[in-house]
């Protein structure tokens, strides 16, 4: 992987992370246009740009990180927890699931990314099921309740952790299941880019070693030939960073006025074109 091919896909990750069209199915079929070299890059490039656009959403709400750290060491009132607490808690519950998947079944998933052939098969099924619950959302809508309950946040977290596989819109998984769980869709988008923030910087402080110095049984399990080269990973996290910045806010603006049928239209129309063309 060359530092234009990282540059391209930064900017990939960076704009769709924050849609509800899978980032990691995105670039996956960035990799398989860009041609064998930009795919040199494997899970590892992946999990860098992942961190990126993490940074770039701690940057853009802060405001909201900050507010939930105000209120999270305060003392009880009457034995009860303050909304902060109870943000907190529910972030906590819904990690309960991936982190199941990922002690579990961490190997097995990324045996998919061995396999070119594989891995865009998975990923143009998975744009089809995302399109699919997207859709279910405009035809099926329930009562709203005021608060997100601990039950419902565990539920959105198994939806998370299905969305491991690529091509599975992770945010599109959680608001979509929030929706038909009855929970207002402005405070999903929230929650949902909030709750992904562990997850993935424990992946990534768990695959450090391999980031810095990969092994040669790590490159062979994730099909790379040889590890991806500093420039290109840097060029990919920054380029990354700075469009999740500059995507982040208007993309969760756009997603909470926006009817998600038009993302089920184009997720419908990406894996149908994934799976013939690609």
């Amino acid at each position: 992987m060359d530092w234009l091919h990282a540059l391209i896909l930064g900017i990939v990750q960076g704009l769709t992370e924050y849609l509800p069209v899978s980032s990691s199915g995105h670039l996956e079929i960035g990799k398989a246009l860009l041609g064998p070299e930009a795919e040199a890059g494997g899970l590892t490039f992946d999990i860098v740009v992942h961190v990126a656009t993490v940074m770039a959403t701690l940057v853009i709400l802060w405001k909201e990180v900050i507010w939930i750290f105000s209120g999270l060491f305060s003392p009880l009132k009457n034995g009860k927890m303050n909304n902060e607490q109870r943000y907190v808690v529910n972030i906590l519950i819904s990690m309960i699931p991936v982190g199941i998947v990922g002690l579990f079944m961490k190997d097995s998933i990324e045996s998919l990314y061995a396999d070119d052939t594989i891995k865009l098969k998975v990923v143009g099924v998975c744009l089809l099921i995302t399109a699919s619950l997207l859709a279910l959302t405009h035809f099926y809508k329930p009562k709203e309740k005021e608060n997100l309950s601990p039950f419902h946040a565990f539920i959105i977290g198994i939806a998370q952790a299905c969305a491991v596989l690529p091509g599975l819109s992770r945010s599109g998984s959680t608001i979509a299941t929030g929706l038909l769980l009855g929970n207002s869709k402005s405070s999903l988008a929230q929650f949902s880019f909030l709750m992904v923030i562990p997850p993935i910087l424990g992946e990534a402080l768990l695959d450090f070693k391999h980031i810095v110095a990969p092994s040669a049984e790590y490159l062979a399990a994730h099909g790379m030939s040889e590890p991806i080269g500093t420039v290109p990973m840097a060029v990919g996290f920054v380029a990354a960073f700075i469009s999740g910045c500059f995507a982040c806010k208007w993309m969760i603006a756009l997603v909470k006025r926006c009817k998600l049928i038009y993302f089920a239209i184009y997720c419908a129309l990406a894996g149908v074109l994934t799976l013939v063309f690609l």
